[in-house]
């Protein structure tokens, strides 16, 4: 073995040692939140592989809703990786088979708020950083199936703006 070989692998495995490894899940009645019709892992995605909610929300800096992601950025990735288990394989051939039919899953919605308030993120993700996505939606790195840990009532959204310095005129929310 080379030095630089040998160096590389030295650099490399205390960080790969500190990186999150997503648990292993072969039952899911246990797991909170509703379920979807792809079991897709944040844990894995946003956790394990680390990648940025931003990447698959991408119009949340920009829109009031983030939306769900469009099924041709799921099938980016994809179409090239196809899963370390059957059970990863077997969700992700739903991911494929949804962009083969021209049908993206009907994704059942965890985050809602009445029809009386408005959350424009991107003013919250302007406000708050990218980063801030936890702040409503919980550690969403570490959950394998996502769930609403947040009240989202007044309260708690009142709290926050107490905390951040920021406007409580009812009119900022209630439009």
């Amino acid at each position: 073995m080379t030095k630089t070989v040998l160096l590389s692998l030295l650099i490399a495995l205390p960080a790969a040692a500190q990186r999150y490894q997503a648990p292993v899940i072969t039952d899911t009645t246990a797991l909170r939140g509703p379920r979807q019709p792809i079991f897709f892992r944040h844990d894995i995605h946003a956790g394990q592989d680390q990648i940025p909610c931003l990447y698959c929300h991408s119009s949340v800096a920009v829109s009031s809703e983030p939306g769900i992601p469009a099924l041709q950025t799921c099938i980016g990735c994809h179409q090239l990786i196809g899963g370390s288990t059957p059970s990863h394989q077997a969700e992700i051939k739903k991911v494929r088979d949804a962009w083969r039919e021209r049908k993206p899953p009907e994704w059942i919605r965890i985050h809602a708020l009445p029809g009386f308030v408005h959350f424009p993120h991107q003013r919250h993700i302007k406000a708050l950083g990218t980063q801030s996505c936890s702040t409503c939606h919980g550690d969403v790195q570490r959950m394998a199936q996502v769930n609403q840990v947040s009240t989202l009532r007044m309260g708690w959204c009142v709290g926050c703006h107490v905390q951040n310095k920021v406007s409580r005129d009812c009119t900022v929310c209630h439009y």
